[in-house]
């Protein structure tokens, strides 16, 4: 349930190239778009590069805003390579040769050539463009593939040994197998950005991190062969809200699970979500161990409508809280009030012992009534993979 779930705000469209004997890899997560490169060493002479978005453009030069913030101003030479890849590739071999004329603001670059006097600016012999209208068209059909494969819950066991790891998806458990093929993205902090996401490895996940997945389930529905996965250490909180202070961003919580009042910070980027009547019922049920409608396995593409108080007809009751809570409209602040029962994914603390709201879900009385000492059932995603309105991360 990113904000931005904006969830997960879906997926990384990876290029991988080998450029003048340095490895580079471009990559436009999605909500963000931006590409990112790791360097081994080389012997080759060192060669100055920047990457980021278009800011303008001005006869044979560009100003481009680097993904640490910066404005360079990027000289084009005569006889440069100018060439465009699609979202996807993997090999320069498949690039098209364009001209200077066919980038435009808005468009991600990474260029190489030499550095300006003094460092300032620099002379590109080569730009390597990926078109921002290809990219958003692969991030939305990358998106699409998130909600119908993709599921996610808290991580219960990991074997590196066998590449797996266990999944606790509400009460059930999915085994989830990876490979060398599996695509591995790791959060920090309080963002469940697709852009803030870094390139990760199986050995960070850790038992009790959030975890998204997406892949093919094997038809009983009790393992997945993954193509990616996303994971982030975060806190689950359930309980009632003890006090709201609007203008501070804050509210204060008891935890069921641990009994203790935590004070949590909204942010622009927290995600806050209202759980339709006749779903917390649903999932109440489940959580008492099966009445009818709370139904089991949980196909990835169980589809969960959004709107706040639409039927469940003709939707999978397998389908997972975090697939149901991604399609829901955004809330405010100002639409919560003291008393309300709600379940929150948070950032771990920060010194003074308070979180950052990542994910907030109200409307979840009966299913705190259902559970009240806390359990799996009380478990969120905390990113979904797509837009402002909770369209995966």
């Amino acid at each position: 349930m990113l904000k931005d779930f904006g969830v997960f705000r879906a997926t990384v469209l990876g290029v991988g190239l080998i450029v003048s004997g340095v490895i580079v890899s471009i990559a436009a997560p999605s909500g963000g778009d931006r590409f990112a490169f790791a360097q081994t060493p080389a012997a080759a002479p060192a060669v100055a590069r920047q990457i980021g978005t278009v800011k303008a453009m001005a006869g044979n030069s560009l100003t481009l805003t680097t993904d640490a913030g910066q404005e360079v101003v990027v000289s084009v030479a005569d006889g440069a390579r100018i060439l465009q890849l699609a979202p996807g590739s993997t090999d320069l071999k498949t690039a098209q040769t364009i001209t200077l004329a066919n980038i435009a603001a808005g468009d991600r670059v990474l260029v190489s050539g030499k550095a300006g006097d003094g460092g300032v600016g620099l002379t590109a012999s080569r730009v390597i463009l990926m078109k921002s209208s290809e990219i958003a068209q692969k991030h939305e059909a990358e998106q699409g593939d998130w909600q119908k494969r993709g599921t996610g819950g808290i991580v219960n066991a990991v074997d590196a040994g066998a590449g797996s790891i266990v999944l606790s998806v509400g009460a059930k458990k999915l085994t989830v197998n990876t490979s060398s093929a599996t695509k591995f993205r790791r959060y920090a902090g309080d963002s469940v950005k697709f852009e803030d996401a870094k390139p990760g490895t199986l050995a960070q996940i850790q038992v009790g991190d959030q975890l998204r997945v997406r892949g093919a389930k094997s038809d009983d529905g009790s393992s997945m062969q993954a193509e990616e996965v996303v994971s982030g250490s975060f806190k689950n909180l359930a309980g009632l809200i003890g006090t709201i202070d609007a203008a501070g961003g804050t509210l204060t919580l008891k935890d069921l699970a641990t009994k203790k009042t935590v004070t949590v910070k909204i942010t622009d980027n927290s995600s806050l979500k209202a759980l339709p009547p006749e779903a917390a019922t649903r999932f109440a049920a489940r959580a008492k161990g099966g009445a009818a409608g709370a139904g089991g396995g949980g196909q990835g593409g169980g589809q969960a409508s959004g709107g706040g108080g639409e039927r469940a007809e003709g939707r999978s009751a397998g389908a997972d809280l975090s697939q149901l809570v991604s399609r829901l409209p955004n809330q405010t602040v100002a639409d919560l009030k003291t008393g309300d029962a709600v379940m929150i994914v948070a950032s771990q603390p920060d010194p003074n012992g308070h979180v950052t709201c990542v994910t907030l879900l109200s409307g979840v009385e009966p299913i705190l009534a259902a559970t009240p000492g806390g359990g799996p059932a009380l478990t969120l995603s905390p990113w979904s993979l797509g837009g402002s309105d909770g369209s995966a991360q």
